[in-house]
Order: structure tokens, then sequence, then C-alpha cells
């Protein structure tokens, strides 16, 4: 799955990908970014 990393400022492939629920119940992907190793965070 594809995220948008802003350290890079470029979409990159998420490492390490996680399923994690939101406050208001909604499904979030949440992992590593690959080249800078910055926390990225997809809502689905």
């Amino acid at each position: 799955m594809e995220a948008y990393c802003f350290k890079c400022r470029a979409k990159r492939e998420i490492r390490n990908p996680q399923l994690v629920i939101l406050k208001n119940r909604r499904p979030a992907t949440q992992g590593v970014c690959p080249v800078c190793g910055t926390k990225m965070f997809r809502i689905s």
C-alpha cells in the first residue's frame, strides 16, 4: 500500500504496514517510510 511521506515529499510503499482503528472507528494503515524511516499514515 502506498502513502505520502511528508519528509520525502513523495508517495512511497509502506514498510511494516499495520492496521489501526481511529477514535471514530475508521480503519487506517500505519507504517514506516523505506527511505527515511519516518512514520507514515494512511486513512482507508
